[in-house]
């Protein structure tokens, strides 16, 4: 980041440890993408962005592809995040969006989502999981152009935006997609690292790339505790750009 460069307003992610490693948090208006692998802490990581902002006051969306409704918000239940309360104040809004029902869903998201998020005043929103999109599409342009769609409406909504994608088993380290990081203005992976006595497998995250704006580079260890996620903040030295 050059030094001329203004600092981009930061928005706290409310994961402990992370936003020290983005000196701050995501910059506001960024598209950030979630990858990793089955059981990493995706959904998870989505939910605890979005509460975090319901508690400074912010509204959120969450897009769920995946999960229904009841179901998610059992999971924040579970973690001890009033998302029932919030959905009920309007807070935060659930939209659930079946895959199966490809013709709307389609319709929906070139061309009425960007409407919805402007109704509802969406300072934060989280998509989970842009993995399950290339079912609305038979063909490589199709899924590219809904993707853009998707992150175009996002974008225009002046929110803030988590997308969450399953990692390709062979190679964890990008996408199953292989898309969705052109797309985005930042991407953090979580994975799974192995301890040098082989005897445990531990969570890992890296922030791989976050535009206009410093960021720690390490691989940090991270936990999925009964209030959230919580990223090490002692195993570095933050002030020293990782």
């Amino acid at each position: 980041m050059s030094g001329s460069e203004p600092p981009h307003p930061k928005v706290p992610t409310g994961i402990a440890g992370l936003d020290q490693m983005l000196r701050g948090g995501f910059p506001a208006g960024h598209v950030v993408l979630v990858t990793g692998l089955p059981g990493t802490g995706k959904t998870c990581f989505g939910l605890q962005f979005l509460m975090a902002g319901v508690a400074r006051g912010e509204t959120g969306v969450f897009l769920s592809l995946e999960e229904d409704v009841p179901q998610l918000l059992e999971s924040a239940r579970q973690f001890g995040w009033p998302a029932d309360v919030a959905v009920e104040r309007k807070t935060l809004h659930v939209i659930r969006l079946d895959p199966r029902e490809t013709k709307q869903s389609i319709q929906r998201i070139r061309g009425e989502f960007a409407g919805e998020l402007a109704k509802m005043k969406a300072q934060r929103i989280v998509v989970d999981s842009v993995s399950l999109l290339h079912m609305l599409s038979d063909d490589e342009s199709g899924r590219r152009e809904t993707l853009f769609a998707l992150a175009g409406a996002c974008r225009a909504s002046g929110a803030t935006t988590v997308f969450t994608a399953e990692a390709d088993p062979r190679h964890p380290g990008v996408s199953r997609d292989g898309l969705s990081e052109y797309v985005a203005d930042g991407v953090i992976l979580l994975g799974y690292s192995t301890p040098a006595e082989g005897r445990r497998i531990d969570l890992s995250l890296r922030i791989l790339k976050m535009r206009r704006t410093d960021h720690a580079r390490s691989i940090q260890p991270y936990w999925i505790r009964a209030d959230g996620i919580e990223v090490d903040a002692q195993a570095i030295d933050f002030s020293r750009g990782g």
